[in-house]
């Protein structure tokens, strides 16, 4: 397997969801539990962040 293939891919993933969870720890409103959206974000892959920036935040 040619990794040079994938890994972009997965920095791609893994800055997601640093930035997934900077955005989530900074803000004070959320739909749901934050921890939950903590779980989604990590466990979730690239479509747990994305989902969050989708679903999860939520402007007041």
């Amino acid at each position: 397997m040619n990794w040079l293939l994938i890994l972009p891919i997965l920095i791609l993933q893994l800055v997601l969801a640093v930035i997934g969870l900077i955005s989530l720890s900074k803000a004070e409103h959320v739909r749901g539990p934050k921890w939950v959206w903590v779980l989604i974000i990590v466990c979730g892959n690239m479509m747990g962040s994305i989902l969050y920036f989708v679903i999860g935040r939520k402007d007041v």
